[in-house]
């Protein structure tokens, strides 16, 4: 090999390496490449791979690229341009990021709960309260006997370890310091389906988003002990990144996976999702609704409650 061959392939080999597998694996193809970093429990129950078909075949010029982790990590990946949009489930760090000017407007697109889940022997005796008293007692009976009543965390961050704090809060507990390095506290540091699993090893409590529940349901021992507390709620939206503060985004790609997702063919791939396998939706959609809120959640607790 001539001097001026070897030159021209480390040039390649330099250029290659330089780019990564982010635009090998789609550019190199003729397609735009677009990023989404999601929360686990969209992924973990097959609904982005839906959508992601249905999207691909819609715009064949677009690979969308999937990176799943929990909310706080698809929030880092968005910040630091390695994500062009972002679907997450934890409106107060949602809203920050559209106050900091990173991502452009939050758009809801879909909704389910979150449920407390365990042994169906319900060690703490917890069925039938709210989630916040849920939680009181779970401290409780976790202190008189750790062996027999634990808790399994996500502990990485994600929308779910949020709401799971803020539930520890409104149970007027503090999570640093009386929760967190607790003898009956385990922390996986896992996504949703596999601390389901661990939970369901340890038969310990856990908190979970219902459509991961209801997609492992068949896989674990572990019941849903309740399912309808307004604090509940859970709220997913599709924020694109900004590019006048990300440059990398490929944001006219982000944009079009938002229109997809509140258009009426995403919304009809959300709310069918699950019903032939599982029996029932997993997600709710939108619809072209309004955003639920707590006091709808509420509302609907009540309608429940009267129809039981």
């Amino acid at each position: 090999m001539n001097n001026r061959l070897l030159a021209a392939v480390l040039i390649l080999i330099v250029v290659l390496l330089g780019v990564g597998t982010y635009v090998y694996s789609g550019a190199m193809d003729g397609k735009e490449v677009l990023v989404v970093a999601t929360t686990t429990s969209l992924e973990d129950t097959g609904l982005l791979e839906e959508i992601e078909a249905a999207f691909e075949a819609k715009y064949p010029n677009i690979d969308m690229q999937v990176i799943s982790g929990g909310t706080g990590i698809a929030i880092e990946y968005g910040k630091n341009g390695d994500a062009d949009i972002i679907l997450v489930h934890d409106k107060a760090r949602e809203e920050e990021l559209i106050e900091e000017g990173i991502g452009t407007k939050r758009n809801p697109f879909a909704y389910n709960y979150f449920y407390i889940v365990g042994p169906s022997n319900d060690p703490a005796d917890i069925k039938g309260m709210d989630a916040a008293e849920a939680f009181e007692k779970i401290q409780e009976e976790g202190e008189k006997d750790p062996e027999a009543v634990e808790f399994i965390s996500r502990g990485d961050d994600s929308g779910t370890h949020s709401r799971e704090k803020k539930i520890w809060k409104a149970a007027g507990l503090d999570y640093n310091n009386t929760v967190q390095n607790a003898p009956w506290y385990v922390e996986s540091g896992k996504g949703m389906g596999d601390t389901l699993t661990i939970a369901d090893e340890k038969q310990a409590y856990t908190i979970s988003d219902s459509g991961t529940f209801l997609a492992f349901k068949d896989k674990i021992s572990l019941e849903a002990l309740i399912t309808e507390s307004p604090d509940l709620l859970n709220v997913y939206s599709a924020i694109p990144m900004n590019p006048d503060k990300v440059s990398t985004t490929n944001n006219d790609a982000a944009n079009k996976l938002v229109e997809f997702l509140l258009s009426s063919e995403g919304q009809k791939i959300i709310a069918e999702f699950g019903v032939e396998e599982y029996g029932q939706n997993l997600f709710t959609a939108l619809n072209g609704g309004p955003e639920p809120t707590a006091l709808f959640s509420s509302f609907l607790v009540g309608q429940s409650e009267l129809a039981a």
